[in-house]
C-alpha cells in the first residue's frame, strides 16, 4: 500500500468539523471510436434532463458530454478505463471498483496496485502509445505539479465540481482530491501486547524490529506523511522537517525500524507488527487479519497529527478519455463517496452528503473524530515543496544509506 501525498486543506477540515463533529488500435479505428463516442455523447446531451448537473470540463466535456449519462454512453463506446495503483484495501477501492464495474459494465482493470505515485507518472511516459497506458491516476502534490508541468494530465471538471471545496481541486481543473485520511499507527496486537499510541512510544526498545514505514518518503506519500508527522511530534514544523528525518534515523539506529513495504501480504504474514499508514487503510484489512488469527488496533498519535488527500486526474492522450472522466464522476459522485466512507476515508463532498442526510452513524463511526480533525494544521504549497526537497536531500545520507 504505497501512494503519494496531498495535504488536507483547512477549508475541508472546517466543513467536516461543522458537519460531523489487448492490441494497439490503428489510427482509423481510434478515429472511428472517437467519432462514435462524440456522436453518442452529443445525442445523449440533446435529450438529457435540463436539471441534471453538468460538467464544464473544457475539451473533454465537448468530446464526452456534459452529463453523467452522456459521459457513460461515450465511455461505453471506448471501453476501459485503464487504472493504476489502487490496492483493494486502500480506502475501500475494492468496493468502489466493483460499484463502478457493476453500474457501467466497464472492465476498469487496475495495473500495479501497490505502485507509488512516482511509478504512476513513469507508467504514463513509458506506456505512451500503448493500449494499456493509464487513463487516470491517483497522486499527490509532490507529483501533481510535476504531472502538470510535464503535460501528463489534462483538465476535467466533474459535474459536481461546485460541491467540492476549492482547496480540494485544482483551479484549472487538472486534478480533484476525492478523499483523505490521517496518518496513524496500526498494530498487530497479537504480536504487540502493548500497542504504541504516540510517536514517542515507537522509540521504546520493546518495539525493536517491529516498526514499518510504508515505503520510501522520496517516492511514497504515506512514508512522506509519516516523516512530517514525526517532525511535528519532535519540535519540527512545516518549515523544517529535519526533526522528522532525524527521528527515523534514530529509529533505524536503534533497530526499531524495518524497511519493507506495508502490503496486504506482509500484514497477513505477521511480518509487519507495527505499520505507519493512513487511517483509512486498516479497516479493509482487519477482517482478513482476524481470519489469519490476528487482532489489530489503529491509533491516531496525539503528539503529531498530519492529514492528507489524494488527487485524481485524467491522463493526457488517454486511450479511453471518456471512461477516465466517468471514473472521476463515479469517485466524486454519491456512490463512490459513500464507498470511501465505508472504508474509513473522508470524501471531498462530505459536507454536501451530510447535509442531504446520506451519511449514516455507522459511517461516521469509522472516521477520525471531529476533535482529531480540528487539531490538524496545514502547510502551504511552498512549504510542501520545501519539505520534499528536505527529504530528497537528506533521507539518503541520514537514513537510507546510513
Amino acid at each position: 500500500m504505497r501512494k503519494s501525498l496531498l495535504v488536507v486543506p483547512a477549508l475541508l477540515t472546517m466543513s467536516l468539523v461543522a458537519a460531523c463533529s489487448s492490441s494497439t488500435s490503428s489510427e482509423s479505428t481510434t478515429a472511428a471510436a472517437e467519432t462514435t463516442a462524440a456522436t453518442a455523447a452529443a445525442s445523449t446531451d440533446a435529450t438529457a434532463d435540463a436539471s441534471a448537473p453538468v460538467s464544464t470540463g473544457g475539451s473533454l466535456a465537448e468530446k464526452c458530454g456534459t452529463t453523467v449519462d452522456a459521459i457513460a454512453t461515450a465511455a461505453k463506446a471506448e471501453g476501459g478505463p485503464n487504472l493504476i495503483a489502487l490496492p483493494d484495501t486502500w480506502a475501500n477501492y475494492a468496493g468502489i471498483l466493483k460499484s463502478f464495474r457493476d453500474t457501467y459494465g466497464l472492465p476498469a482493470p487496475v495495473a500495479n496496485p501497490d505502485a507509488s505515485s512516482a511509478d504512476e507518472l513513469t507508467a504514463i511516459t513509458t506506456l505512451q502509445g500503448q493500449p494499456d497506458k493509464p487513463d487516470a491516476i491517483d497522486v499527490g502534490p509532490s507529483f501533481t505539479q510535476q504531472a502538470i508541468d510535464q503535460g501528463l494530465v489534462q483538465p476535467y471538471e466533474t459535474t459536481n465540481w461546485s460541491e467540492i471545496p476549492d482547496d480540494l481541486k485544482d483551479p484549472d481543473g487538472n486534478w480533484v482530491g476525492a478523499y483523505y485520511g490521517i496518518m496513524s499507527i496500526g498494530a498487530n496486537t497479537t504480536l504487540v501486547t502493548d500497542a504504541p499510541k504516540t510517536w514517542a512510544d515507537l522509540k521504546k526498545p520493546e518495539y525493536k524490529g517491529m516498526v514499518t514505514l510504508n515505503g520510501d518518503p522520496r517516492e511514497a506519500g504515506a512514508a512522506f506523511a509519516a516523516v512530517v508527522a514525526a517532525a511535528l511530534a519532535n519540535g519540527g514544523s512545516y518549515d523544517d522537517i529535519t526533526p522528522g528525518i532525524q527521528y527515523f534515523a534514530d529509529l533505524k539506529k536503534s533497530g526499531n525500524l524495518q524497511v519493507i513495504d506495508v502490503t496486504e501480504a506482509a500484514l497477513l504474514s505477521g511480518d509487519v507488527p507495527i505499520a505507519l499508514d493512513w487511517s483509512y487503510n486498516f479497516p479493509g484489512i482487519e477482517p482478513k487479519l482476524k481470519e489469519a488469527g490476528f487482532d489489530f488496533s489503529t491509533t491516531i498519535p496525539t503528539d503529531g497529527l498530519y492529514g492528507s488527500f489524494y488527487a485524481q486526474s485524467v491522463v493526457s492522450d488517454a486511450v479511453h478519455p471518456c471512461a477516465a472522466a466517468l471514473w472521476l464522476e463515479h469517485i466524486t459522485g454519491d456512490e463512490g463517496a459513500l464507498g470511501y466512507l465505508d472504508g474509513g476515508a473522508i470524501p471531498a463532498r462530505y459536507a454536501a452528503l451530510d447535509a442531504e442526510g446520506k451519511i449514516t452513524a455507522d459511517m461516521k463511526a469509522n472516521l477520525p473524530s471531529a476533535d482529531e480533525i480540528a487539531k490538524i494544521t496545514f502547510p502551504t504549497q511552498a512549504q510542501i515543496d520545501a519539505m520534499k526537497k528536505q527529504i530528497t536531500d537528506n533521507w539518503g545520507p541520514m537514513v537510507a544509506d546510513a
